[in-house]
């Protein structure tokens, strides 16, 4: 199967996160507490918190930080109570855009992304406007010169839903997002370390910017990124190379 042009898209959001390091830690705490909420402590059994972990391992959280996050969780600690909230709307040349946060004020979270998205040119829509345009699930991506074949075989054997090659030569493995980590782990122990990987809200159709409206909307998307409510911003929107 090929694609549209992934590469320099999924480079582009790496480097965006990789400039908002100074939030990192706030919203992978917040995200560590709400999955040991939401589905106990034990990342065993609770496949959202081993992701969790995971994530904050890869940016050398302190191990204390994290068990102490679990703890607030699962209530062994006092902390702030956090509950998930969903805002959906339309960027630049009507680019879906969802931004899932973690708040302990939806009043105030709401004004902010409303505020946002008015902003800089977008608009806030209903629930469930755009949700149906993406899809659910774990994404590795490869870069170009991986082995394809060795790779596909890999990814199928140990439970990925598809293997996407790129028109550039980059791969990308989808899974569920139950099976992520299992994948990734898998796929590193056949030799194949993913240059980015996250579970994700993929679009199902994509709308490219460029000029003037691919500026526009990564405004947007920085102001959404900015807010302290927010833990992700999605988009369909990609843009020209």
């Amino acid at each position: 199967m090929a694609g549209h042009s992934k590469w320099a898209n999924i480079q582009h959001r790496k480097g965006r996160q990789d400039a908002k390091r100074g939030k990192v830690f706030t919203k992978l705490i917040k995200e560590v507490t709400v999955a040991a909420k939401m589905g106990g402590g034990d990342p065993a059994s609770n496949p959202r918190l081993r992701l969790a972990i995971d994530k904050a391992r890869g940016e050398s959280m302190p191990k204390d930080n994290i068990e102490n996050a679990i703890k607030r969780g699962t209530g062994q600690l006092e902390g702030v109570s956090y509950e998930e909230a969903r805002y959906e709307g339309y960027g630049i040349g009507g680019a879906a855009v969802i931004v899932d946060c973690l708040t302990d004020n939806k009043v105030r979270t709401v004004a902010d992304v409303r505020h946002a998205f008015s902003k800089y040119g977008g608009n806030l829509g209903t629930d469930g406007c755009v949700a149906f345009q993406f899809s659910h699930c774990g994404q590795l991506m490869f870069a170009p010169g991986v082995d394809e074949e060795a790779l596909m075989d890999a990814a199928l054997e140990c439970g990925a839903e598809d293997v996407i090659t790129d028109d550039d030569g980059s791969i990308e493995v989808v899974t569920s997002p139950a099976d992520f980590s299992t994948v990734k782990d898998a796929l590193e122990a056949a030799g194949f370390k993913a240059e980015f990987g996250e579970v994700t809200m993929k679009p199902m159709n994509e709308t490219e910017l460029t000029g003037d409206d691919e500026a526009k909307m990564q405004r947007l998307l920085d102001a959404l990124d900015s807010l302290d409510d927010v833990q992700e911003v999605y988009t369909s929107a990609v843009f020209g190379d």
